[in-house]
This record gives C-alpha cells, sequence and structure tokens, in this order.
C-alpha cells in the first residue's frame, strides 16, 4: 500500500519521531524539540516497543532513534551496538544477519529499523546527473540545486539498496507473509520550503506498507493521515488494546475495506526555535498555518542554510513572516499565494483558525499560555551550531 497524504506532526526529526512512536503529538507527550538540543521524552509516555513488549512482542531496535538521550528508555527488549554507525548498509546487515537467524520462533517480533540516510551531507554517494534530476516545484531551479538534488538522489539509492537487502533476507527467513512491513519517515526533504517548514514539502511524508496475511497490496490511498495513527493501527493489528490518551486512531479498517471515517484534517507544529513558533492545520484543499513570533518567513536549519541550494536561491525567504498564512493546495500546490486576509478566503480563514484554535484548546497547547519552556543547554547548543553553518558557508562562498 501507497499512502499519498501522510503528514508528519512535525517538520523536524525528533518530534515528528516522538509521535511516530507514541501517537501522541508532540505538545502533548513533551517532546517538542531536537534531542541534540537538549529536548528528551519525557516520562509518562509509552512507547510502541514497550506497549508491543506488554502484549508479547520480542522488541529490536537497529540503528538510529532520536528520541532519547538514554536509548534504554524507549522499552526495547535488545538494542544494536550503539558504537556502530548508523548508515544503512551497516545496519541492514545487522537486520539481515537477525532476521536469517530467527528460525522458526514462535513469539512475535517488533523490529525497528533506523537509517542515518538520507540525512545532508551526501558528497561520500555517487550522484545522479545534475542535467536529468528533477527540480521540486517548490525549489528554484539553480545550477547549484542540480547539483545538491544529484547528491540526493546518490543517498537516496543507497538507502533504496539496503532496504532491498532487508525484505531479501525477510523473504529467506519465511516470514514474509506474516510480517506487516512499514516504511516512512519523519519530515521532509533538508531543502528550503521543506524541513523546518509547515508547507507539504515539509510535513508530507512517505508511508509505505505490505502485509500480505493481512491486507491485498497494490494500491494508492489519498485519504488524510497523521503519523500519531501509525500507533493505534500497529496496535490494532497486533490484536492489542490501544491506551486512552492517543491522538491518533487506527486506520487498518481501511486497509481491509471496512467501514473507515476519513480525517477531516491533520494538525502540525514547529516548536525547535524560541523565535519560531508555528501552527498549522490541513483539510484535503486549505492549509492554514499561525506563526506566533515576527522574523523572516523561512528560518533555515543549519544544514539547508550552508547548502548549494540555499547559496544561489535569492532572499526571498528573508521576507517579513506573516502571523497567518493561508494555502488553496489545488490551486497552489507550492503554497506561495497567501490568501490570508482577502475579502474572498474571509470564511474559510475564520473556520480554519476556529478549528485550530479549538484543538489547542483541548489539548492543552502550551503556546495558548505564553513562551513555551526550553530545555537549559538549547541556546548554547544553537549558538554553536549557527557558528558552525557560517563557517561552512563562508568556505563555500571561498570555493567559488
Amino acid at each position: 500500500m501507497r499512502f499519498d497524504s501522510n503528514f508528519a506532526t512535525a517538520c523536524f526529526c525528533s518530534p515528528s519521531r516522538g509521535s511516530i512512536i507514541t501517537g501522541k503529538h508532540p505538545h502533548i507527550n513533551g517532546l517538542m524539540g531536537l534531542v541534540n538540543l537538549d529536548w528528551d521524552l519525557p516520562d509518562g509516555n509509552a512507547t510502541l516497543a514497550q506497549l508491543l513488549g506488554a502484549a508479547g512482542y520480542e522488541t529490536y531496535l537497529f540503528g538510529l532513534q532520536h528520541e532519547v538521550k538514554d536509548v534504554r528508555r524507549l522499552g526495547f527488549h535488545h538494542v544494536s551496538d550503539r558504537s556502530v554507525r548508523n548508515e544503512c548498509h551497516t545496519v541492514a546487515r545487522q537486520v539481515a544477519d537477525f532476521l536469517r537467524s530467527m528460525g522458526n520462533k514462535e513469539r512475535p517480533f517488533y523490529a525497528r529499523v533506523g537509517f542515518f540516510e538520507v540525512h545532508r551531507p551526501w558528497g561520500k554517494y555517487e550522484p545522479d546527473d545534475p542535467a536529468d534530476v528533477h527540480v521540486p516545484g517548490h525549489l528554484t531551479d539553480t545550477p547549484g540545486a542540480r547539483r545538491d538534488l544529484a547528491m540526493f538522489h546518490g543517498a537516496i539509492r543507497s538507502m533504496d539498496a539496503a532496504v532491498g537487502s532487508i525484505l531479501a533476507a525477510l523473504d529467506e527467513s519465511g516470514s514474509r507473509d506474516d510480517t506487516l512491513l512499514v516504511f516512512t519517515t519523519d519530515h521532509g526533504i533538508a531543502f528550503p520550503r521543506a524541513k523546518a517548514a509547515l508547507y507539504d514539502p515539509g510535513i508530507n511524508t512517505a508511508l509505505l506498507m505490505r502485509w500480505p496475511a493481512g491486507f491485498p497490496g497494490g494500491r494508492v490511498y489519498r485519504e488524510l493521515l497523521s503519523n500519531v495513527d501509525l500507533v493505534p493501527t500497529l496496535l490494532e493489528a497486533a490484536g492489542t488494546p490501544a491506551p486512552d490518551d492517543l491522538s491518533g486512531r487506527s486506520f487498518l479498517s481501511l486497509l481491509q475495506g471496512r467501514g473507515y471515517e476519513p480525517n477531516g484534517e491533520i494538525f502540525a507544529e514547529k516548536n525547535t526555535s524560541p523565535n519560531d513558533i508555528k501552527r498549522c492545520i490541513r483539510t484535503q484543499r486549505y492549509k492554514y498555518i499561525r506563526n506566533y513570533n515576527e522574523g523572516p518567513l523561512l528560518q533555515l536549519p543549519t544544514d539547508i542554510e550552508a547548502s548549494l541550494t540555499r547559496r544561489e536561491m535569492g532572499d526571498e525567504h528573508l521576507a517579513p513572516r506573516p502571523e497567518v498564512e493561508l494555502y488553496d493546495l489545488e490551486a497552489d500546490p507550492p503554497e506561495t499565494e497567501n490568501l490570508a486576509g482577502r475579502p474572498d478566503h474571509t470564511d474559510i480563514e475564520r473556520r480554519l483558525a476556529s478549528r485550530l484554535e479549538r484543538f489547542q484548546e483541548t489539548t492543552g497547547d502550551p503556546i495558548i499560555r505564553g513562551p513555551i519552556k526550553r530545555p537549559p543547554g538549547e541556546a548554547e547548543i544553537v549558538r554553536r551550531n549557527r557558528e558552525r553553518a557560517e563557517r561552512r558557508k563562508a568556505e563555500l562562498e571561498r570555493g567559488g
């Protein structure tokens, strides 16, 4: 199954990943920022590994995680060697070895596999031809962007090959048909108007699922899904009751052709900078974004700020940030024409604002009460990262 309208709850990794493993929005589970910026998943959140472990599953973590400082808090029975790099082929070999050695174990297993790919930098991968790459509509078509995308494609191909080796090992293990396989990611690509932004390229994420014994394949779904829906779906597939405090709901009935009421909207947020707090609601047709701080339209992460794409994109991203953004996704897929404040869109703007505010009130969103309390070490880490990005940008400029 492929899901074309699956959305992350956040446009950065740790908060989105926290939603994937807890079934809760970031401001509900408390993981609102990056673990490498001193955030951590608070106690009191049951993870998918803990829930499945309690249901009798043997649980395994291979490779990358980015939700907690101490991996033991995730609740896995078995954790791969933390000293090994989380590159896709290294991790894939570990997973393949596990699958081939599994034998005919009667106890069901849950294995979570995390790759470093496709994070920047991409220089070590074999790139595509820059002339042949497709430049997405939200980017400016420049030589630098094409070179950047060509290297990005190389990282994707490497990751694809690693996934293929895991699938081959699963086939060899004899467990293909009764294994529910999920492929997903946590946010959009590391390019402007994607990662770190609440536009669709930043929150519309990959989701593929396969379960030969559980539902037929070969279909594409366009129903709105949020990554908080994944935990309840997997728990239902495992025959395990879901906790009452989850934000999402199961969509297993959709896959099995039973009665399913599609989501009318999804919600996403950004909290990773004290001066760039955002909330959004997205329906099938419209996107409404509420910006809580003044500043530039796009506040880019350090890896994107130093990129070839950023170097040649111009300065439109430095335009003043509006308080409200409203986009008609049918007429304007790149989300470049802000309709907020226009008389002919007053009704839809008011309706979406009301729905977003109601969601924030019922879920106790802390931003409606004032500034979000941040970890004590975040400011110093941000400062050091910004200095590194500025040095890298200067090196690129000197190199021509």
